[in-house]
């Protein structure tokens, strides 16, 4: 925690600090704050606190020209969080407030992904869906996903049971939704799709899938690709760091020779395949993953063992991997990445490119925001999100964070006013930062003393990206943190807190 200091008197508001605007002219009734919705989850029930937050204009310099009578020179915006007793309902909360419009990134198609519950299929893909299960269920009494044996290990005529991702073929309602995958991969073709759910199947048996599953293949490339918290959806996320292979010890170690370009095929798809493994084949469950590919520093084209590598792998996921693949969200994109897409982009089919969503750098974390929480987005691409360890035991996934706009050349005021007492502990960021950040605690008595837990404290891109403090309360008040944005851009704020009990 910061220094403190004491003073005898609470400082003045930001509100204070603000002249406000002359008189309107005209006799009609001055309009209400205009208010400002806020991305927001709900608060556990057990806090015991309110948050305000107040946005403030800064005070514009004497020469400017006064204010329009009809603008309003401070907006405030609530969000109040449950105590543990009712509270009073404020006639303000009747007043209806404007509905924020979202927009979605330019290169965003609209896609949904479509049902797996049969009852919401259409004639035709139902009655596809009937055909291949007969096409299935003949094929396994007749060993046709069964691999050829040899003379010395002759055939056994009793039928086999076939496994995929752990589930058994048509055993129950998860088949369906497997061979959905399937049937919608090769738009509803019965006779193509069953065609390639027996290649997939003969593949697995000789790539030795179920062997691979347990094989222990290191942890060189833990950070090249990992599984990260999940979308506003409920699916997985999976982040792709292609920058990791600018480390040369690590692009030679991994794609060098050929043994080693193999190793990396076996460690990918063992990687998928667990991943896989934990989704829900039940309809109505999450059997698809959210991608994010980060193109940052990437190695470009002319890396030609990559190139291989990645183009094999691509291949066998294609052709084995079905429908697995909610959304693909490229970030940090290079422009020779849009030039290479706008190369192959007519030989891929609508449905595909409809999940394919690009960004630059300056719109990573807005993008991401758009489909998962901030607490859930990494801590290197504009969230919260840390691993949940004894550094960090106070935030998790389950923790939702608040998102509100910094207007430029403006301050903005998060008030956490405790009921009882407590220890409260926050955490926020600013995104690029370039603002300055304060915090104090302001008892509720006359007599009591405002306690200044952060000095004013100017913050730069350098900082560290997540500040974190916490105050034990004695007294009743509120706690003020304060961001000013001198700037001439808006900024992104995001914060949460929790309450925690503490004993004399």
């Amino acid at each position: 925690m910061a220094d403190t200091e004491h003073t005898h008197q609470p400082p003045a508001t930001a509100e204070e600090d603000t002249p406000s605007p002359p008189p309107p002219t005209s006799l009609e009734p001055e309009p209400p704050l205009a208010s400002v919705e806020v991305e927001s989850l709900a608060q556990p029930e057990e806090h015991h606190s309110t948050v305000v937050t107040t946005v403030v204009e800064k005070e514009g310099p004497l020469t400017q020209p006064p204010p329009e009578p009809t603008l309003l020179a401070a907006e405030q915006v609530s969000v109040t969080v449950p105590d543990k007793e009712p509270q009073g309902v404020s006639t303000e909360s009747e007043k209806p407030k404007p509905v924020e419009v979202k927009k979605i990134p330019e290169s965003l198609v609209s896609f949904k992904e479509e049902s797996n519950k049969v009852s919401d299929l259409s004639d035709s893909e139902g009655k596809a869906l009937e055909e291949l299960k007969f096409l299935v269920q003949e094929g396994i009494k007749n060993q046709t996903f069964t691999i050829a044996k040899t003379q010395e290990a002759p055939s056994v005529d009793l039928p086999q049971e076939v496994f995929i991702w752990g589930v058994p073929l048509m055993k129950d309602d998860r088949s369906d939704v497997i061979l959905l995958k399937f049937l919608r991969a090769r738009d509803f073709k019965v006779k193509e799709s069953f065609g390639m759910l027996k290649n997939t199947i003969l593949w697995r048996k000789e790539f030795n899938i179920e062997e691979l599953v347990d094989e222990n293949l290191g942890d060189d490339l833990e950070k090249v690709v990992f599984m990260d918290g999940h979308d506003k959806e409920g699916h997985p996320v999976c982040y792709n760091v292609y920058g990791e292979f600018q480390n040369k010890e690590l692009y030679n170690k991994t794609f060098g020779d050929e043994e080693k370009r193999n190793k990396f095929l076996r460690w990918r798809i063992q990687f998928l395949e667990k991943s896989i493994r934990k989704l829900d084949f039940n309809p109505g469950g999450i059997n698809t993953i959210f991608q994010v590919s980060d193109l940052k520093n990437s190695p470009g084209p002319g890396k030609r063992e990559l190139r291989l590598a990645t183009r094999q792998a691509l291949q066998l996921l294609q052709d084995n991997y079905p429908e697995f693949v909610a959304k693909q969200v490229f970030i940090n994109v290079p422009w020779w990445y849009l030039a290479f897409y706008t190369m192959i982009s007519p030989f891929m089919t609508q449905r595909t490119k409809s999940k394919f969503v690009f960004t630059g750098p300056s719109k990573t974390a807005e993008t991401l925001y758009k489909y998962v929480s901030p607490e859930q987005v990494p801590v290197q691409y504009g969230g919260l999100s840390v691993d949940y360890c004894e550094c960090n035991p106070e935030f998790s996934f389950n923790d939702p964070a608040t998102e509100i706009i910094v207007k430029p050349a403006t301050k903005q005021t998060v008030e956490i006013i405790v009921n009882e007492k407590c220890i409260i502990v926050w955490e926020l960021r600013v995104l690029g930062w370039e603002v300055t950040y304060s915090a104090e605690y302001v008892p509720n008595a006359d007599s009591g003393y405002t306690i200044n837990i952060q000095k004013l404290r100017k913050m730069t891109a350098a900082d560290e990206p997540v500040v974190s403090s916490s105050f034990k309360i004695v007294e009743l008040g509120k706690i003020l943190l304060t961001i000013d944005n001198p700037t001439s851009k808006k900024k992104k704020l995001l914060y949460r807190f929790k309450d925690k009990p503490y004993s004399d």
